[in-house]
């Protein structure tokens, strides 16, 4: 299980920033994503009930 660390988050978050200020939009959406992606992947294994097992990406 991974953990939130907030001076991490927030140095992800000035990076994308920093992209977005230099007008590179794809790339910024792009990371916005993945860090989206990575906050929902943590947000789900601490709220995983004790017993449930995490799926595994094949299944549907």
């Amino acid at each position: 299980m991974s953990t939130l660390d907030p001076q991490q988050l927030i140095k992800r978050i000035d990076t994308i920033l920093d992209i977005l200020v230099a007008k590179d939009y794809p790339s910024a959406i792009n990371n916005l994503e993945i860090l989206k992606t990575e906050l929902v992947d943590i947000y789900r294994d601490e709220n995983l009930n004790p017993g449930e097992q995490k799926k595994s990406p094949w299944e549907i």
